[in-house]
């Protein structure tokens, strides 16, 4: 699959302010969903919720964004767009899992995960860049709960990794 452009939206999305149109203004087109990089499928939906697997700060053509977060590392502002490139991915999965972003009711609950060293203490700044990227595609519905906590590692090393919750319309 190629990345999504906006005009392969469906046309139930010519909505004024639907999630595709907030992308569009944002410039942001969706990559290919990355694929798991383990025995897991990247989403689950059950009834009128989507659970999201963790998506790590994948570019479209494949780099991982690597590194321990703070003390000399990666510093909190690149982490934060770490974490936004994150929620681009997650959007990406939950476009493929739904073929529709305007399904989305609620977004429920983040997991946000940094590769921090030790004594970081400011995970919740670095996690924003996917909550904030949340709330501008999808308005009040984008709010949700979340944890940001730290960790001693990721898989490959790499600086966040988030997973999420998603009610959906009925």
């Amino acid at each position: 699959m190629t990345g999504v452009s906006v005009n392969q939206f469906p046309a139930a999305d010519t909505v004024e302010n639907s999630p595709y149109e907030r992308l569009a203004a944002l410039g942001i087109e969706l990559p290919p969903p990355p694929p798991p990089i383990a025995n897991f499928v990247t989403h689950v939906l059950e009834g009128n919720m989507l659970y999201l697997s963790g998506q790590g700060p994948r570019e479209a053509d494949g780099f991982l964004h690597a590194g321990k977060v703070g003390a000399g590392g990666v510093g909190v502002e690149e982490a934060y767009g770490h974490a936004r490139l994150t929620g681009i991915n997650l959007l990406s999965v939950m476009h493929e899992a739904l073929g529709d972003l305007s399904r989305v009711k609620r977004v429920v609950k983040l997991l946000g995960m940094v590769n921090a060293v030790p004594d970081f203490e400011d995970h919740p700044s670095v996690i924003n860049g996917c909550s904030d990227l949340l709330i501008e595609v999808f308005g009040p519905a984008g709010e949700h709960a979340r944890s940001a906590v730290g960790f001693g590692s990721l898989p490959g090393n790499i600086t966040v990794e988030i997973e999420a919750i998603v009610a959906l319309h009925g």
